[in-house]
């Protein structure tokens, strides 16, 4: 199986933004919202000591949701680096904390059977020589005489290296921003040198899946915050986050259902892609109860239903209103995201079904002659009046 495919095999997966941003707690660009300079920032460098730390916790916690894989961001736009890299000061090294944060997160999932992927900011607001744009919070107050790309590029690509070689192997990298038209001073393929990176990239890791965030094409696409319409034309991860923050936003209670996450589970493996759900842990080290308790109502549908996702996708047949398909083999998952009254009609599925059951607890779904009461084809199943008793109901149909 080729490494896309095998990302496409495991369809649901752990984003974790964790850095000095965890402090302030009030969003990860927190220093371009509230344009706070290096000195302001640098108190969350002289505090990060997250004394309560613990990343098999993570690892253990991704793991009982039915997530096979994680991305972290080993850096994110402040330029902060959660690894003691040998290219700069800005880093956990020169925190109270002092050692490094990416190996022992790296050796936990990989311990517990997750793949590993890293993230890795494109924008350093702390960089000397990145050229200063609309985005960066020193835009219009500060000079940005005698910056040079030519030498953060340098950087940028030293580091992915550094990260390539310290922890491989590595399964995706997944690169943020590009955006050569969005603002002035914008950036894109020419700034990031993208077409060698990327060489460099599969000279050094040719297994590494790369995103689409270099202003090349990429192996996957991501879609962010948005569920697509239709299935895509090519690989794809959707990402999103528990209450529309990224990083550990204290005040921030807009925190998604657990119902709501399984159904956009169910309707990104449904159009063949994946899902990345997003936590962002504490300034002690912790993912907080609510993230917590998400993950655990996750692992708890997932547990009875993980094999309408694991290693499914799109089905050539179409669902009825309000319901999601997806398939293994001569298995169609019908997930049902609004109960019906008695009955569901399954169009086209006649004659072409052996069993049907619950998925949570094998019991069978009967099936009902219809008679010309139905359109031709339409296969009817008997339901209980009275729903199931989680997330997201799912019947198990085995195809002839």
């Amino acid at each position: 199986m080729s490494r896309v495919a095998g990302l496409a095999e495991q369809r649901f997966g752990l984003f974790i933004h964790w850095g000095l941003y965890a402090l302030p707690a009030r969003h990860e660009w927190v220093k371009n919202r509230e344009r706070l300079t290096d000195r302001q920032y640098q108190v969350y460098l002289e505090h990060f000591d997250p004394d309560l730390f613990n990343p098999e916790a993570w690892a253990a916690a991704a793991a009982e949701a039915g997530m096979r894989y994680m991305v972290l961001t080993t850096k994110h736009h402040d330029g902060f680096c959660l690894w003691d890299s040998g290219l700069t000061d800005y880093s956990v090294a020169a925190t109270p904390y002092g050692k490094d944060l990416v190996g022992p997160i790296t050796r936990a999932f990989r311990a517990a059977g997750l793949g590993v992927g890293f993230y890795y900011s494109l924008l350093d607001w702390h960089h000397p020589h990145f050229p200063l744009d609309e985005l960066h919070p020193d835009w219009g107050r500060a000079s940005g005489e005698g910056r040079d790309i030519a030498v953060y590029r340098r950087y940028l690509h030293g580091q992915v290296e550094e990260l390539l070689t310290r922890y491989a192997p590595i399964d995706t990298l997944w690169f943020d921003f590009s955006y050569p038209t969005r603002c002035e001073g914008g950036k894109g393929r020419a700034d990031w040198g993208s077409e060698e990176l990327v060489e460099l990239i599969r000279r050094l890791s040719p297994d590494t899946l790369i995103n689409d965030r270099l202003d090349v094409p990429g192996d996957f696409v991501t879609p962010e915050q948005y569920q697509p319409f239709a299935p895509l034309p090519t690989t794809w991860e959707a990402c999103q986050t528990l209450n529309g923050s990224w990083g550990y936003d204290r005040d921030n209670h807009d925190f998604k259902p657990v119902g709501l996450l399984v159904r956009m589970l169910v309707d990104t493996v449904s159009k063949d892609g994946n899902l990345l759900l997003n936590v962002g842990p504490n300034g002690r080290g912790e993912l907080g109860p609510t993230a917590l308790d998400t993950l655990r109502g996750i692992g708890r549908w997932m547990r009875l239903h993980k094999r309408s996702i694991h290693g499914a996708g799109p089905s050539a047949y179409t669902p009825p209103p309000d319901c999601r398909y997806t398939q293994r083999g001569d298995r169609l998952y019908a997930h049902v995201f609004a109960w019906p009254f008695d009955h569901l009609h399954l169009p086209d599925l006649a004659g072409k079904v052996r069993y049907a059951q619950f998925l949570h607890d094998a019991s069978e779904v009967p099936r009902l002659d219809y008679g010309d009461r139905v359109p031709p084809g339409t296969l009817t199943l008997k339901l209980p009046v009275r729903r199931p008793d989680v997330a997201v109901p799912v019947i198990e149909l085995f195809l002839d």
